[in-house]
């Protein structure tokens, strides 16, 4: 479940950096088009709900509203950074850049032998 989120997010950032920077003329006045500004805060929202609130996400953001900087592809490139600690099988979802609520104290550490 957790991964299929992840490659979805990926496959749909990827989607979203391709329909900006090839349909970049639709999109060339940068945080002045309400294409590229609908986009970008719909992208927002997706990723954000499928693999949770990532700091790389307000930076790729705030680039989409640059012109020029637009075109390079921040939503993919925030998506990996985000998903990055977060394939293998176990991991939690909101790991990966969160903080751990539950931290393994050495002195409580099972594998010391108390």
């Amino acid at each position: 479940m957790i991964r299929r989120r992840i490659w979805t997010a990926r496959g749909l950032a990827v989607l979203a950096d391709v329909i900006q920077i090839g349909l970049a003329p639709l999109f060339f006045e940068g945080g002045l088009s309400i294409l590229d500004v609908a986009l970008d805060v719909i992208m927002s929202v997706i990723l954000t709900s499928l693999v949770g609130w990532h700091w790389a996400f307000f930076p790729a953001f705030v680039a989409e509203l640059v012109p020029g900087l637009d075109l390079v592809p921040s939503w993919t490139l925030a998506v990996f950074l985000a998903t990055r600690d977060r394939t293998a099988p176990d991991t939690a979802l909101g790991h990966g850049g969160a903080i751990d609520i539950d931290p393994v104290r050495p002195e409580s550490d099972p594998r010391k032998g108390a």
